[in-house]
């Protein structure tokens, strides 16, 4: 869709990001917040979750929805997990260090913190939490981050468990994994007050850098997710979870408006067809079919069931976002109870005419009608196509409010309706947590320096460029980096090093994992006392990765990298001049570059290539000039 006025369409985006936080600890427990090396689960649970009302005898719809599916919940523990993710034993008070690090991304975001955090259970239904609740607290409000002309309010932070971490699912059921259910993670929601993609972009960036800064989040894919609520003004409220990747959120945004306007276009259509609500007939026609082979399954044990949706013929295949069509806004609804459907407007070619014809006869199709089929056990059937009814009963209303996942190229499919509202209540295992004056204090005395002005700083006061700067100053080594620096060295160098050699080393299977702060300083250390040079720290920290209890300074001697003295180097030089007369005598200055590499060849990690290239110029340029003396002396007495 080109040239899209977004503020026509009274386009309003909210954030909610969910950032894992680097504690040794869970939220309840002293379980690591690694997850297991082994990959192999030490045991198993099975369970069934089972919808309940509240006290007010209410159910929540998107807690009924999934109980009518009756998927079965595969728990995988390991020897890293206890009996607080199995939900077996109570939880622990809440981690001090996990609060403290909420209090101060919340302070860094300019909001107030709570007198008290009192933690609540939040109702969970697709059974990511073992407890069919997850723990969350409440943290901080009433914050505001400027973008441009345009003030966004940050709502909320709270402080949450990270849940089980999906590893398969089918349409019997999902296994989890438990290793990473309990993690801390601050969850911060924004006020639905972005008005463009873009801004929605700068927005979350803005907010991640912030969470960086703290240094202490965790960093990698999975880690940091974005839920994103999209709504127009004729629209509804949608919410896309699990976007993982700051690229995907412009594309994720224009596409979800994409959606809504050609919802209501359908919507409008449907009007303008006179189309009623969709009976809830389901008629059997596997009749009709003398070899069901082109619809998928065997009819042994299954049927054909049929649902005529009046008017929607030729709707169905309408294109609502890029590769999707209306048909899929009601396979994703049946999906969750069968993998796959039919419809008339677009069935195998193994179908032929008559078999169309005939169930169209039979269900009573007009030609301005579509049908879908189900293949499948009857209940089953049932289940899917009521679901398919309640979807194109939805389109004639306009737009659901529904929770959607992201797909990798920017679609997004249905995952649920929105939960009610009511769906917290007090969490009665976990003691509140007053926070005190004093505490508040000591975080906000030694709040760390945002990265954005961190790389301004390292532009100005270092002369790093903007690229470069960016680089150290979002990188988890920009504390080491100011630690060497003291040392005299280039800032240039050492940001090279932290960033672009460490990068190379990674990409060749080096460990550099097994790097520490000492082996870093010990080689600049070496640099600054011209012991070593810039061109021998690739391989002196190659073998430090490899063997992390040596020295830089037994590496480098081991290497034999010990730097040569000046009149080492000239003696080299005039060896390699004396050896190459013949091509300095035919190329002149030209013969530089070729000179300069047999060198290094011998000297690399010994010498700067400065200094060489220098002695190397002065020596042939010398010689040249000399040359030329003699032959204008020779000519004048001639």
């Amino acid at each position: 869709m080109k040239s899209v006025d977004y503020e026509v369409l009274g386009l309003r985006v909210g954030l909610e990001i969910h950032q894992q936080l680097d504690t040794k600890g869970k939220l309840f427990c002293n379980c690591p917040t690694e997850l297991s090396k082994s990959g192999q689960p030490t045991y198993e649970i099975h369970r069934h979750l089972q919808v309940s009302e509240s006290e007010l005898g209410e159910i929540d719809r998107a807690a009924l929805e999934e109980a009518q599916i009756k998927r079965r919940f595969i728990y995988k523990g390991y020897d890293t997990t206890c009996l607080v993710e199995n939900d077996e034993e109570p939880p622990s008070p809440l981690n001090p260090d996990a609060i403290d690090i909420a209090l101060e991304i919340a302070l860094l975001l300019g909001m107030t913190p709570v007198d008290e955090i009192h933690t609540m259970r939040k109702i969970v239904i697709d059974g990511s939490n073992t407890s069919g609740f997850q723990r969350t607290a409440f943290v901080a409000s009433d914050g505001k981050i400027s973008l441009g002309d345009n003030l966004i309010h940050i709502d909320t932070v709270c402080l949450e468990e990270e849940a089980a971490q999906k590893i398969s699912e089918d349409t019997n059921g999902v296994v989890y994994s438990l290793d990473r259910l309990g993690i801390p993670l601050v969850e911060i929601t924004t006020s639905p007050e972005a008005t463009t993609p873009g801004q929605v972009c700068s927005l979350a960036k803005w907010i991640g850098m912030i969470l960086r800064s703290t240094g202490k989040v965790k960093r990698g894919i999975g880690t940091i997710r974005q839920d994103i609520n999209v709504s127009i003004a004729k629209g509804a409220r949608i919410e896309i979870k699990g976007v993982q990747t700051l690229d995907m959120i412009e594309t994720i945004v224009e596409r979800e408006v994409i959606r809504q306007v050609n919802l209501l276009k359908i919507k409008d259509e449907l009007r303008k067809r006179g189309a009623k609500k969709v009976k809830e007939v389901l008629v059997d026609v596997s009749e009709v079919f003398d070899s069901p082979q082109g619809i998928g399954k065997p009819l042994k044990n299954n049927v054909v069931l049929a649902v005529k949706l009046p008017s929607f013929g030729g709707l169905i295949l309408w294109e609502i976002q890029p590769d999707r069509q209306f048909f899929d806004e009601l396979s994703d609804r049946l999906k969750r109870f069968f993998r796959g459907a039919f419809y008339t407007d677009g069935l195998p070619n193994e179908i032929g005419d008559d078999q169309i014809a005939g169930i169209r006869k039979k269900i009573g199709a007009g030609p301005d009608d579509c049908v879908v089929l189900v293949v499948d056990e009857e209940s089953r059937a049932r289940s899917a196509l009521n679901a398919v009814i309640q979807r194109a009963n939805e389109a004639l209303e306009g737009i659901p409010e529904e929770t959607r996942r992201a797909l990798q190229n920017g679609n997004s499919a249905y995952m649920r309706p929105l939960p009610g509202a009511a769906r917290m209540y007090p969490e009665t295992d976990v003691l509140s947590v007053p926070i005190s004056g004093e505490r508040l204090k000591k975080i906000n005395s030694s709040l760390p320096e945002l990265i954005c002005k961190r790389k301004g700083r390292y532009v100005r006061e270092y002369d790093l460029s903007d690229d470069l700067a960016e680089l150290i100053a979002c990188s988890e080594q920009s504390a080491l980096f100011e630690r060497i620096i003291i040392l005299g060295v280039s800032p240039t160098l050492v940001a090279k090093t932290l960033t672009a050699t460490l990068s190379e080393l990674r990409r060749e299977g080096t460990p550099v994992q097994h790097l520490t702060d000492d082996h870093f300083i010990g080689v600049f250390e070496m640099i600054s006392a011209n012991k070593m040079v810039k061109e021998g720290i690739l391989e002196v920290l190659r073998v430090l990765a490899n063997t992390p209890s040596k020295t830089a300074s037994v590496a480098s001697s081991e290497l034999g990298l010990e730097m040569l003295g000046k009149e080492d180097i000239e003696k080299l030089i005039m060896q390699v001049i004396e050896s190459k007369r013949d091509l300095i005598k035919e190329r002149g200055t030209d013969a530089m570059q070729p000179l300069m590499g047999l060198i290094m060849e011998r000297v690399r990690g010994k010498v700067d290539g400065k200094l060489v290239s220098s002695l190397l110029k002065e020596k042939i340029y010398g010689g040249i000039n000399g040359e030329d003396r003699k032959r204008g002396m020779g000519q004048s007495e001639g």
